[in-house]
C-alpha cells in the first residue's frame, strides 16, 4: 500500500498539503501582466511556482515575468484567437515541460445600458471572457489530461450571480464562465484535474481605482457588509488556495470574494 493512501485508496488524512506552497509547479495566468492577473503571478512566485505570464500586451508581459523571478517567463497572446490560445500553450509546456495551474484571468468589461449596446461591443465581451476562458482551459487542459493532474481556476465576478445596471455584456460572460467551469469539473475530476471559479467583487487594481472612484465608488461600498472594496492580493490569496494542496476535494465550486455584497 502506497503510504500516502488509506486502506480504502484515499489520500492519508496527514498527507494532506496544507503549506500552500507551490514549488516544484508551472502556472500559466492569463492576462498576467496587470491587475488581478499581476497579483496572482506576484503571489505563485513567492510561493515557489514557475509562473509563465500571458497577456496580448507581449512586451508587458514579458516585463512583468522579468520582475518575477528568473524562471518565470512571458508570452504574448489573444485568449479569444483559437490559434493563439495553442501557440502559447505550445510554447509554454515546451518551455516548462508541463502545466500545473491555469488562472485564467484575461478580460475586458465595456459598459452600457443594454438597450443603447452595440451587438459589435457583446460579441467582444463574450469572445474575449467566455470563449476565450473555453480556448485556454481546453488547450492546456488537455495538456493537464495527458499528465494526469493539474488545476484550474476561472476568474468569473460577482456579476455572475447578481444583475448589475449597465453590465449586461460583463454578466452575461461571467455566468457563463460559472456554467463552463462546472462542466469542467463534472468532466475532468476523474481524471485527475479539477475546476473551481473565483468570482470577486469590484477589486482596487490601477483600473478599479479609476473606475469607481468618487460618487459611484462610495454608493458602491456601502452596499458591501464589509465596507470596502477587495485588494488585489486578497484576490490572489483565494487563487492561491484554490491552486494549493489545501483545495484538493474543492471542484466545481464558484468562491465568491465580494464581501458579502451577494448575500443581500
Amino acid at each position: 500500500m502506497h503510504p500516502d493512501r488509506s486502506p480504502a485508496g484515499e489520500p492519508a488524512d496527514e498527507a494532506v498539503d496544507l503549506s500552500f506552497r507551490l514549488d516544484g509547479r508551472t502556472a500559466l495566468v492569463t492576462g498576467g501582466a496587470s491587475g488581478i492577473g499581476s497579483a496572482v503571478a506576484q503571489v505563485f512566485a513567492e510561493r515557489g511556482a514557475r509562473v509563465v505570464v500571458v497577456d496580448l500586451a507581449e512586451d508587458a508581459a514579458r516585463e512583468r515575468a522579468a520582475a518575477l523571478d528568473g524562471q518565470a517567463i512571458g508570452l504574448g497572446g489573444d485568449v479569444a484567437d483559437p490559434a493563439s490560445v495553442q501557440g502559447f500553450t505550445d510554447a509554454a509546456v515546451a518551455a516548462t515541460g508541463g502545466i500545473d495551474v491555469l488562472v485564467t484571468c484575461a478580460g475586458v468589461v465595456d459598459l452600457a445600458p443594454a438597450e443603447d449596446l452595440a451587438p459589435e461591443v457583446f460579441a467582444r465581451t463574450i469572445a474575449v471572457n467566455l470563449t476565450g476562458t473555453f480556448l485556454t482551459a481546453r488547450a492546456v487542459g488537455r495538456t493537464m489530461l495527458e499528465r494526469g493532474r493539474g488545476k484550474v481556476v476561472t476568474v468569473a465576478s460577482q456579476a455572475a450571480s447578481v444583475a448589475l445596471d449597465g453590465h449586461a455584456a460583463y454578466c452575461a460572460s461571467k455566468a457563463g464562465v460559472v456554467g463552463l467551469t462546472r462542466v469542467l469539473a463534472s468532466e475532468w475530476a476523474g481524471r485527475g484535474v479539477t475546476a473551481n471559479s473565483i468570482s470577486p467583487t469590484v477589486v482596487l487594481t490601477e483600473l478599479g481605482r479609476k473606475a469607481w472612484s468618487g460618487e459611484k465608488g462610495e454608493a458602491a461600498r456601502a452596499a458591501i457588509p464589509t465596507g470596502r472594496f477587495a485588494l488585489p492580493r486578497e484576490v490572489a490569496g483565494a487563487v492561491l488556495f484554490l491552486a494549493s494542496g489545501a483545495s484538493d476535494m474543492v471542484n466545481g465550486a464558484d468562491l465568491v470574494v465580494d464581501g458579502g455584497y451577494t448575500i443581500r
